[in-house]
């Protein structure tokens, strides 16, 4: 077993319309806690609730982006988000376990790795870019 830290941190759901879906949890009390675009061109948006700790991400991928997918009903939730403190020390533990690697990533401010479960949800795994 390995000695990384794992935290669950948030669950990361697809939106048909960025602004549309912010207007809607806002109206729940839901605040934006951040936001951003991801280096493959898709754009997200946590939302905390007050009193929880554990945050709402709302993903929107545009068309030409290689993580879109056409909606059909159930395929909205995209996936749970962990925090680790070791990336690539999870990632050796994720493949000694026999599960999946499905897509990596290394940006300049985060370094990530995802895995997906029988039912094709995706975990992603987030934490301090490599050194």
């Amino acid at each position: 077993m390995t000695n990384v830290r794992v935290e669950y941190v948030y669950s990361g759901i697809r939106v048909r319309g960025l602004e549309r879906s912010l207007r809607f949890y806002r109206k729940m009390g839901f605040r934006v806690h951040a936001r951003g675009t991801m280096g493959h061109g898709g754009r997200w948006v946590h939302l905390i609730f007050p009193g929880a700790r554990q945050r709402v991400e709302l993903n929107y991928y545009p068309r030409s982006n290689r993580f879109y997918e056409p909606f059909r009903k159930g395929t909205e939730f995209d996936h749970f988000g962990f925090r680790v403190s070791n990336v690539e020390a999870w990632e050796a533990e994720l493949r000694r376990r026999g599960l999946p690697i499905v897509a990596r990533i290394r940006e300049p401010h985060e370094n990530i790795v995802y895995t997906r479960d029988p039912d094709g949800n995706w975990l992603e795994f987030f934490g301090p870019p490599s050194e």
